[in-house]
This record gives C-alpha cells, sequence and structure tokens, in this order.
C-alpha cells in the first residue's frame, strides 16, 4: 500500500460553478457569518468554503484516478470494508472571488500503518488537494480517512437503571472550558447569557473567544428576555436510553424533538421542546425558556411550548 503513496487520487478536476455570490450568501447564513468581507461588490468567499467549490454533488467527479479506486478495492480485500472521514486540514495562500474557474488536482500523499481504533482496525488514507483559481495555487486541502475492519462487539451489561435497586443512568457532562464558563455559570444561576462584541455590539451564540463579525476578541453579555420561536427541528429516533427519555408529554423514551430556537434577540440554540408531544413540534412555534433538572448535578436550558402553540401533526405522519 505504500507504493501508492504519491501517485494521482485525482486530475484536471474542474469545479461545477465559478465562485459565486448566491453560493457564499447561502453559507454565510447556514453558519451565521455576518462578516462584511463576503458581501457587496468587492466581496471574497469565506476562507473555509474551499472545498465546496471543488465538491461534485451527487453525480459526483469522474476525475478520480485509478491509483486511487485501486488501493480502496486492496483495503476492501484486506477486510477494510467500512470508512468513516477522521479529519481534515486546509491552507489559505489567497482569496477567491465571485467568477474564478476553480481547477484541482489531488495526490495520495500518505497511507498509515495499521492501526487499531475502538471502531476497528485498519489504515488512515490521506489525501491533498491543490485547488487553483485561474491556474494560480488558492489552497491545499488535506482529507483523511479511515478504512478500517469493524471490531467485534461484544454483549454488554443492561443500562444502569434498569435492575432493582440500580443507580438511575445520568446524562453525560457537557464540555466546559474558558471558552463557555461564562455560559454554564449563568445557566446554573438559571440566566441564559448570550456574548455581545465589545467592538461593534453583535450578539453571538454558541460562546466563541472572539467577534465573527469584526474579529474583536473583547466582549460582554446580555440576559436573553427567553422568549423565541421554533426555527427548525428535527425528530430523533433511537434505541431507548434511559439518560435521554424526555419528558412525560413526549411519551417515554420513544422518539423526541431537538430544536433549533430562534431567540427574540435574533441568535439561535439547540435545545428541546418540552410539554408537548415530538409530533406536536412545528417551525414557527412560539416558545418560552425554562430550566429543567435533568440529575442532581446538572441543569439544562429547554424550551416549553406556549399554551394553545401545539397543532396536531397529520394523521400517520411527523410533519
Amino acid at each position: 500500500m505504500k507504493a501508492y503513496e504519491g501517485r494521482s487520487a485525482a486530475a484536471s478536476g474542474h469545479g461545477r460553478d465559478p465562485v459565486n455570490a448566491p453560493m457564499i450568501r447561502h453559507w454565510c447564513e447556514a453558519v451565521g457569518d455576518t462578516h462584511p468581507a463576503y458581501r457587496g461588490p468587492d466581496a471574497i468567499a469565506p476562507p473555509t468554503m474551499l472545498q465546496a467549490w471543488t465538491m461534485g454533488g451527487l453525480a459526483g467527479h469522474a476525475t478520480r484516478s485509478e491509483a486511487y479506486d485501486e488501493l480502496l478495492a486492496l483495503l476492501d480485500d484486506a477486510g477494510c470494508t467500512s470508512v468513516v472521514a477522521t479529519d481534515c486540514e486546509q491552507e489559505y495562500l489567497r482569496p477567491l472571488r465571485p467568477g474564478d474557474e476553480i481547477t484541482f488536482d489531488a495526490v495520495i500523499e500518505s497511507v498509515s500503518d495499521r492501526k487499531t481504533t475502538k471502531l476497528g482496525a485498519g489504515y488512515f488514507v490521506t489525501t491533498r488537494m491543490d485547488v487553483r483559481a485561474g491556474g494560480e495555487l488558492a489552497g491545499t486541502h488535506r482529507f483523511r480517512i479511515l478504512k478500517y475492519r469493524p471490531a467485534k462487539r461484544r454483549p454488554t451489561a443492561a443500562p444502569a437503571g434498569r435492575g432493582r435497586g440500580a443507580a438511575p443512568a445520568t446524562r453525560p457532562r457537557p464540555v466546559v472550558n474558558r471558552d463557555n464558563a461564562g455560559f454554564w455559570e449563568g445557566v446554573a444561576r438559571h440566566r441564559l447569557l448570550i456574548q455581545r462584541c465589545g467592538a461593534c455590539g453583535t450578539l453571538r451564540f454558541p460562546w466563541l473567544p472572539g467577534c465573527g463579525a469584526c474579529g474583536s476578541p473583547e466582549w460582554d453579555t446580555v440576559e436573553a428576555s427567553g422568549e423565541g420561536t421554533v426555527y427548525s427541528y428535527v425528530v430523533m429516533h433511537h434505541p431507548p436510553f434511559p439518560a435521554f427519555a424526555p419528558d412525560g408529554a413526549s411519551g417515554g423514551a420513544s422518539p423526541y424533538a431537538v430544536v433549533l430556537v430562534e431567540l427574540a434577540e435574533g441568535v439561535r440554540i439547540i435545545s428541546n421542546v418540552v410539554g408537548v408531544p415530538h409530533r406536536a413540534v412545528r417551525i414557527g412555534m412560539p416558545v418560552r425558556l425554562e430550566f429543567q433538572r435533568v440529575d442532581e448535578d446538572l441543569e439544562l436550558p429547554v424550551f416549553r411550548a406556549l399554551e394553545g402553540a401545539a397543532v396536531a401533526a397529520p394523521e400517520g405522519g411527523e410533519g
């Protein structure tokens, strides 16, 4: 497999569309990036869009090399039939602007020795893509996958809390670090705090070390009023797990809705709607903040549907 290092993974690829303002706008809206450099007649594309201009969509690209297909087939034959993307690295050499025509080539940069992971034993394959605009190198994109043989699953004991006298299952703890500790301190005091840039006044959530609009590291906080509406949602289906059993209105450990709530202040937060079945959650539903204790040491901000806001789902569907 080491013989494949340095060989082509894709050659003479062309972006399906030139760099364009609509895609830039959609990207910025999706991630909430309001930086002025991405708007107006002299706009540039967000650097992190680098890979977006090379993607082939559902139809894919016809530029993948025989060498790359041979390497993947070799790994399949060795029993490494499963694949997971692990990470990527990007380097930006010049900004991309609307109208730029994108071309790219990719090389198999490295194939690791056999590694043992929790998923199973396999090999990390890294490709490096060189992205050009008008023939000039604009950036590089390294993409790493793990091709592995799935590990055999050992039978597990019944979940905690199932047996008589067993301790109840607890939620995994949120990751608290120096960038978001103030948010969780606010939750402990039943306050939902939003960061506000000290330079331009832009509100931001989740908490970050710097402003996405102007880059300033200075900030203070404002307290959310607690009013909001459901901006989007998805219904989660999974085997019952006691620690994530929703409230009684959702019918035990059955599917539940994960929602993106737009607060009255204009920022959005991922949470749950409580007090109504998951089938009743709707985009535009007005909700109000409350704090729910899920175990002895953890409270979480959740949202309760306002009285009369729930609408019955159509028979046989979830919407």
